[in-house]
């Protein structure tokens, strides 16, 4: 194999296996970092889509036969609508994990997600560490697919989005720390079938491909 391809594997390799070291139960690192972008040679200008502006795809024909079974269930299940409406919600959750509000976040989750969470911001509290989220751009929102299994709803999303983390130390004297990254993740929301509470809540996190 010629070495620029051996070096093109191994880049593939390393980039596959950074995780998202802040938000380690919200995603990993994805396509070419801010840090990286920063060294290229500027490229032309480019039109901005509806994609890049974080609005959510014209659903194909392969997302709309996934929700098949949801629509059958709920016929006002509006797929562009909730895909805004999810878009929201993971920049909220995001900002306020990153400030540890917990208020903010327990209507938002599972129980079991609530807990999860909680462990990670008992844990930067327990350092002493504060914590602020930006998006550098709104996120990106694909409906990958929704379902309806008994009287549970649930709908999966995936999520790629640029963020700046800063992460101030407990020591006054100490510099914050500042990271940019992309990340890619795969969200899961549910709610139940004809409860009087429509919103959907965040079930389960993990990663995607970009």
């Amino acid at each position: 194999m010629p070495p620029v391809q051996i070096q093109i594997v191994i880049f593939a390799v390393i980039a596959a296996v950074v995780l998202f070291q802040l938000y380690n139960v919200l995603g990993k690192k994805v396509g070419r970092q801010p840090e990286e972008d920063a060294r290229a040679k500027p490229a032309p200008t480019a039109a901005v889509s509806d994609q890049t502006a974080g609005r959510p795809n014209v659903l194909d024909a392969v997302t709309l036969a996934s929700i098949a079974g949801l629509k059958a269930r709920d016929p006002a299940f509006d797929p562009v609508r909730f895909l805004e409406g999810a878009r929201q919600a993971h920049e909220t959750i995001v900002r306020a994990y990153a400030a540890g509000d917990r208020e903010t976040l327990k209507p938002l989750l599972t129980p079991t997600v609530m807990a999860s969470f909680e462990a990670g911001i008992a844990a930067r509290e327990t350092r002493g560490e504060t914590e602020v989220a930006e998006f550098l751009q709104p996120a990106r929102a694909d409906l990958e697919q929704a379902s309806a299994e008994e009287n549970r709803a649930t709908a999966k999303v995936r999520f790629l989005a640029e963020l700046r983390n800063t992460v101030t130390p407990a020591d006054a004297a100490a510099e914050p720390r500042i990271e940019e990254r992309r990340v890619a993740e795969l969200w899961t929301f549910e709610r139940t079938l004809g409860a009087s509470d429509p919103n959907w809540v965040l079930a389960r996190t993990e990663p995607a491909a970009a």
